[in-house]
This record gives C-alpha cells, structure tokens and sequence, in this order.
C-alpha cells in the first residue's frame, strides 16, 4: 500500500519560513518524480514545485521562483519544500505526489499526471 505524508506545516509570519516533508513508502521511491501542491480556500489546486527521480532537475511556479526549494533524499525516501520569504498569500494545504515514469503531458505541474497524493498540511502565514 502507497502512503505520502506531509509534515511540517504550521503558522508562520510573513518573511519567516517553514520547512515541509513528504514521507513515502510501499514504493521505490528513485523511480518516482515528487511534486508539491497548493490549495487555497475557494480556489484551484496550483502546482508549486516539481523535482525529477534522480534530483537533477527541479521546476518552480514563478511566484515561488527564488523563494521556495524543492529536493529529495532518496536513502530517506523523503522529499522536502524548503519555503523561506515567505507572504500571506502562499497560505494553503500543501500536498505533495508521487509520478512515476515520464509524465504524458509533457510536463510535472499537471495534477492529473501523479499517481499518488498525500492528506495535505496547512501553511498559514500571517502578515
């Protein structure tokens, strides 16, 4: 059975961080892309951040570009969303995914292309 769990979220002021982790078993974690989400309130669920199987490539939105890290331990089977700087506005439910092979999109910040999903963990940043 595949389970992704995030920890890490919680209240925060605006320009403090928080750093965020996404723990995944009953898979081989190398084989698996990881992404993060975000869901606000009343709004769609938006792509944050993507990291590739082997690590060596990341993607960003651009409102996190320069703000946020993605990266991998896969000893740990663990991904993590480093988020510094940050603004009210990044307040949400942050979920991370698992996606297996090459995405048929084309692209990682398609929610339709993962395969698993964590329960979600909330960031609040108050200004």
């Amino acid at each position: 059975q595949v389970h992704l769990v995030e920890s890490g979220g919680g209240l925060a002021q605006a320009g403090g961080s928080l750093r965020l982790s996404c723990a995944v078993s009953g898979v081989t974690f190398s084989s698996y892309a990881m992404g993060w989400f975000r869901q606000a309130p009343g709004k769609e669920r938006e792509f944050v951040a993507a990291i590739s199987w082997s690590g060596g490539s990341t993607y960003y939105r651009d409102s996190v570009q320069g703000r946020f890290t993605i990266s991998r331990d896969n000893a740990k089977s663990t991904a993590y969303l480093q988020m510094n700087s940050l603004k009210p506005e990044d307040t949400a439910v942050y979920f991370c995914a698992a996606d297996y092979g090459v995405p048929s999109s084309g692209t990682y910040s398609t929610a339709n292309e993962y395969d698993y999903w964590g329960q979600g963990t909330q960031v609040t940043v108050s200004s």
